[in-house]
């Protein structure tokens, strides 16, 4: 046996651990061969996984052939769309091994079988969906509201009618107040006293506003 001989089969050993490990990994998920491009009429040298039913010894598939044929062709094909012999879908990925002489002895093939993924995808999907909101509805933000914001939205939304806080309309005020109860200020600790003093107003009337 020739020095390049001996080179390929320990490079094909190698990568058989590499196969097994893989599909030992992923059990009734991934099915990992191990082909044998030295000899594609019996290429499939190992199978872990098995989930396409075929067997050790078994010929290489078109992509095997395709690499036996074109020493350019890519060393690594990855997540293209597949289907197992049964119909369900697979999601595969093929990496070519060459030999220091750079030609193709090996290809290692995952296929990963997404049918069983779907219905899991499909549930998240359905559990991170949210529903248009309200335009009606005021936007919540969940985070504490603190007496520095308060005071500046009451300022901003002051300036917007070209007016201090205080002088202000009673209207004017009251429309402010039940905006600031709409976004949730009033569920800060002093929140109706801290509106009270900016528009001059008592604590009283400012919950009368909010009604």
């Amino acid at each position: 046996m020739s020095e390049t001989v001996d080179a390929d089969e320990h490079l094909l050993r190698e990568t058989e651990k590499i196969a097994v490990a893989l599909g030992r990994m992923f059990p009734g998920l991934c099915e990992v061969v191990l082909h044998d491009l030295r000899d594609p009429e019996h290429a499939i040298r190992a199978i872990e996984n098995n989930l396409s039913g075929r067997r050790t010894g078994d010929a290489a598939t078109e992509l095997g052939l395709a690499r036996i044929a074109d020493p350019e062709y890519p060393g690594v094909i990855q997540n293209y769309p597949n289907r197992f012999p049964d119909g369900r879908p697979a999601k595969s990925t093929s990496i070519g091994i060459r030999n220091q002489a750079g030609e193709y002895v090996a290809a290692l093939c995952l296929n990963l079988d997404i049918s069983v993924l779907s219905p899991v995808t499909l549930a998240l999907s359905h559990l991170v969906a949210t529903e248009a909101g309200d335009p009606d509805r005021p936007l919540e933000t969940l985070r504490a509201r603190t007496t520095r914001e308060l005071r500046r939205t009451v300022e901003e939304l002051a300036a917007r009618r070209a007016a201090t806080p205080r002088s202000l309309s009673r209207d004017d005020k009251k429309a402010l107040v039940r905006q600031l109860h709409r976004d949730g200020y009033f569920d800060s600790r002093d929140a109706a006293q801290t509106i009270a003093d900016l528009l001059g107003v008592s604590r009283a009337t400012v919950y009368n506003y909010a009604k």
